[in-house]
């Protein structure tokens, strides 16, 4: 063969070479990288499961990433049961040993350690690489330690509604997966498979992954949240607060940017540990009730009902009304608070001064029930908010659509209509940002283990009304602090604050009706009033000794407005009153 010929033939020998080994590598580095790891980990073991997920990180106010859920390393101890019948091994001696290194219990040892034909048995998880080191230094044929990796969360309790956990699921209970808040809801984000896209060259030529592809909500990676530990704190103290001295059945709040739909804080107590969450009393504590269950709101809603008046030109700021105390409509009577007239020629800002539910009613008579439903609907009322959680409830609106007086009355004031608390953050930001809606989110950014990362900045929905009517409603609820609230007492008296409280009687599923005895208290607010930064609701089922939300959440919210304004460093919108002339 002359000199070209072979030297062809020794190019094509190379090039098959050459693939030879790269598709070698291919499935090495690739294929079964993760089987491969696991070896080099010694934690390779027939049935054994290699656990990996990614992290879900808190933003601290400086823009810091706080770890809310990673995986934690550690090791698991084995034995061989089989194998210690055929070498007729000395249980006693062997348990005497690793008890010796690290605390077995006795009873635990000796139903696995007497499985005489069982091969593998998992004896204890979640061991220090000390102990791991010391058993392996034992040299017993037949115990071995391999590594493990498992879900932890650092930060215990909080925030636990919103992140979720990860826990054993599916049609056959072996499935490991995000069960509740953003564990589940990013799950395809989260969860970690064999083969990972971009691990190296040779996946981009056998798997034809192009670089140039949409990061997607199918993409592996981290997840960086809205949620402010400081801020997830101290709400979670004014929760258990308010659990303790009231003795509610529960209590939830949500801090939101009424602007952007960022939510700094989300909580409930009672709470429970995500890293335990087999200690918790029932399961019915896993669920997110302040994104999952409809409640009737009370007067809280009289705020959207007063803006759509105002909006609709129906009723201004200085539009008085005669107020009857009660009134009938479609032969049923309902009543104010305290079922008393408060006058005649009544301005509409008594009407939330006071809370008045005639003066709410008032003004759906004078928009017309159809206007009326119109703005309740554009509010989102009647649909989903698109937060990112699973399970979100729908609205119970079904009384907008009565062809009677009585309903729309009744709704003006929080009454025959029921939404889901983060339903109502949604609407009651259109009072605060100059009338359009928002998008409720927890996460800010996803960032995929290719190395690009996706911003999650939601659009701006649609204009409820106009920007002047935001600033009307906002003037009205600035009044209501400054003067209505606790008589003024709680006033801020360097920054406006817009608040207005709710009193709702519990609904009887039963027999119909209302518990005669038994309320919601609802609470929201906004600050600095005419651009604020952060909008706060607060909500207690079924507290005891009290019936005014006025009473219960007052406080709270006034406690979470300073923190926040020193937290912030939130510049003052307002001068202070001169101090008296002392004679």
């Amino acid at each position: 063969m002359n000199s070209p010929g072979r030297m062809r033939l020794l190019s094509i020998g190379v090039m098959l070479f050459a693939l030879l080994l790269i598709a070698k590598l291919y499935e090495v580095q690739v294929l079964k990288g993760e089987i491969y790891r696991a070896k080099a980990d010694h934690q390779y073991v027939e049935g054994g499961n290699y656990f990996d997920r990614g992290s879900i990180f808190f933003t601290a106010k400086g823009g810091s990433h706080v770890p809310a859920a990673s995986v934690k390393t550690g090791f698991m101890l084995t034995i061989d049961p089989q194998l210690f019948r055929k070498m007729e091994a000395d249980k006693e001696d062997i348990y005497k040993r690793i008890n010796a290194v690290t605390p077995i219990d006795k009873l635990v040892w000796d139903t696995k350690a007497s499985k005489d034909y069982d091969p593998y048995e998992e004896l204890a998880k979640r061991l220090s690489s000390d102990v791991a080191k010391g058993i392996q230094a034992l040299g017993i044929p037949g115990v071995s330690v391999f590594k493990e990796d498992w879900r932890v969360y650092p930060g215990g309790p909080m925030a636990a509604h919103a992140v979720g956990f990860v826990g054993y699921g599916g049609p056959d209970g072996t499935e490991l997966a995000g069960r509740y808040g953003l564990e589940r809801y990013y799950e395809n984000v989260l969860k970690r498979s064999g083969n990972k896209a971009f691990v190296n060259f040779f996946a981009e030529v056998f798997s034809d992954i192009k670089k140039t592809l949409t990061p997607g909500e199918s993409l592996e990676g981290d997840i960086v949240t809205t949620i402010e530990p400081s801020v997830e704190s101290i709400l979670e103290e004014e929760l258990e607060r308010l659990q303790g001295r009231y003795l509610s059945e529960f209590s939830g709040g949500i801090i939101i940017d009424p602007k952007t739909g960022e939510i700094y804080a989300m909580a409930l107590s009672p709470s429970f540990d995500p890293n335990s969450p087999q200690s918790a009393d029932s399961s019915e504590i896993f669920s997110n009730k302040l994104v999952e269950d409809r409640y009737e709101m009370g007067s809280i809603v009289k705020a959207l009902t007063m803006a759509a008046g105002l909006d609709s030109g129906a009723v201004s700021r200085k539009t008085v009304y005669n107020d009857p105390g009660c009134q009938t409509l479609d032969k049923k009577t309902f009543c104010n608070y305290d079922g008393v007239s408060h006058g005649n020629n009544l301005p509409m800002q008594v009407v939330l001064n006071k809370s008045l539910n005639t003066g709410a009613a008032f003004v759906v008579s004078k928009m017309g029930n159809g206007t009326f439903r119109k703005y309740m609907l554009d509010y989102g009322l009647g649909e989903l908010t698109g937060i990112d959680l699973p399970n979100e409830g729908k609205s119970l609106i079904a009384n907008l659509s009565s062809p009677r007086d009585l309903e729309y009355a009744q709704a003006s004031f929080g009454q025959g209509v029921a939404f889901t608390p983060v339903q109502m953050v949604r609407a009651l930001s259109v009072l605060a940002n100059g009338g359009y809606l928002i998008t409720p989110h927890l996460v800010k950014k996803i960032e995929y283990e290719i190395g690009t990362s996706k911003e999650i900045k939601p659009e701006r929905g649609d204009q409820v009304f106009k920007k002047g009517t935001s600033e009307e409603i906002s003037r009205m609820l600035t009044e209501v602090v400054d003067t209505a609230l606790k008589d003024g007492h709680v006033r801020l008296s360097n920054y406006s604050v817009a608040a207005k409280t709710g009193t709702a009687q519990i609904a009887n599923p039963a027999g119909g009706g209302y518990y005669p005895d038994q309320y919601l208290h609802s609470f929201f607010g906004y600050f600095p009033s005419y651009d604020p930064r952060f909008l706060i609701f607060l909500y207690t089922y079924y507290p005891k000794g009290v019936q005014y939300a006025s009473e219960t959440l007052t406080d709270s919210f006034i406690n979470l407005t300073k923190f926040l304004i020193s937290y912030y460093n939130i510049a003052p919108d307002r001068q202070a009153p001169p101090p008296p002339i002392v004679k």
